[in-house]
């Protein structure tokens, strides 16, 4: 897109605030140049259409990072997990269960938060580098819907089962109706960032979707189907899954950055009533979380389950409210999967499954939590 100006109040005595904060309004002729100061999160004063200059390298950074951790899901081999389905003897009934909901929640999961990218969360950020990195992140979203129509086409599942799973599987059915009360901003096009309610709003929507959605309801499922790799089973869907865990991990520190800057440049939003909120919103996830472990693994597997998850989302559910500046919640500090943090090493050239070799370019100078 060309790097035009659209509306900007310039003159220090104008309180008028014509701001086009999408970036489709009406070119301003002379309007000032837009500079580092101009930009912000939401609310910005400045042009959306200017990714220059920088003002958050945090968020260029992630945005170079996904683009070097490119990869496509047809490029992994799915001929070991089609042999291991079809075996009677390959799986047990348990790890057939488990399979089946754990991809029957994420086959419409990625979709939820797709839409929100695209429909509330780009729309309302008024910062052009981010927006970047948010563009990166839909085709991701995209890839990881892909991932999912790939493994039900190979596994030859049926695809009515799996698709409408969020509308037949209680917990699965709970945690989207859970997600889907904050998207209620998607169904209204006069909502707009400017008040401190809206503003609140948006700010809770970005809770919901980068910390609860992508920071803890995909980590039993990634512990789920990266154990089953381990024990050398479905070692095409864990490596897909492997590098779905590492998209999603850029995905949530960026979301983290976003809240705690936006925190940063309005304060006044971050008030102990709303900091009570979304502890809150920390803990209804976390449970909701545990009941769908029960749901897909009420006798448990090898190495794995339900009480094993409980902690593990336990300790997660800890681990985002610090990083939201909050007190933990559980107080526990004992990560009963400790090799989830492997699956999570970018500076590694070859995957753990060994299924194939990839190299990442950068993505291993991140912090990965």
């Amino acid at each position: 897109m060309t790097n035009i100006e659209t509306t900007v109040t310039t003159a220090a005595t104008d309180t008028t605030d014509t701001t086009d904060t999408t970036g489709l309004g009406e070119i301003d002729r002379g309007g000032a140049r837009v500079s580092v100061d101009d930009k912000a999160m939401i609310n910005a004063r400045a042009d959306v259409n200017q990714l220059l200059p920088l003002k958050y390298r945090w968020a260029w950074e992630k945005y170079l990072a996904g683009c070097s951790n490119h990869w496509m899901p047809t490029e992994v081999g799915m001929q070991a997990d089609i042999a291991l389905w079809k075996s009677p003897d390959g799986l047990t009934e348990d790890e057939r269960l488990m399979l089946k909901r754990n991809l029957g929640f994420f086959a419409t999961a990625e979709s939820l938060v797709a839409n929100n990218i695209v429909l509330a969360v780009y729309r309302h950020i008024t910062n052009p580098e981010c927006r970047q990195y948010l563009l990166r992140q839909a085709f991701e979203e995209a890839v990881h819907t892909h991932t999912f129509q790939y493994i039900c086409e190979s596994l030859g599942l049926d695809e009515g089962e799996l698709f409408n799973m969020y509308r037949e599987v209680p917990s699965i059915a709970d945690k989207d109706a859970w997600a889907l009360r904050y998207t209620r901003n998607l169904e209204n096009p006069d909502f707009a960032t400017g008040t401190a309610e809206a503003d609140q709003d948006f700010l809770r929507d970005l809770v919901a979707f980068y910390v609860v959605f992508e920071g803890m309801w995909f980590y039993t499922g990634f512990a789920q189907i990266l154990s089953l790799g381990r024990r050398n089973k479905m070692v095409g869907i864990a490596e897909q899954y492997q590098y779905i865990l590492r998209d999603e991990s850029i995905h949530l520190n960026f979301g983290i950055d976003c809240i705690n800057q936006i925190k940063l440049e309005n304060p006044h939003l971050w008030t102990p009533e709303f900091q009570q909120e979304v502890r809150r919103m920390l803990t209804e996830a976390c449970e909701l979380e545990v009941a769908y472990a029960r749901d897909t693994m009420p006798r448990g597997m090898f190495g794995l389950s339900a009480p094993l998850c409980e902690q593990y989302m336990h300790f997660i559910t800890d681990r985002r409210a610090q990083q939201l500046g909050l007190a933990p919640i559980f107080g526990e500090e004992t990560n009963p999967f400790p090799w989830m943090s492997e699956a999570m090493d970018l500076k590694k050239e070859k995957n753990f499954f060994e299924t194939r070799v990839i190299e990442y370019q950068t993505g291993g100078t991140l912090d990965w939590d």
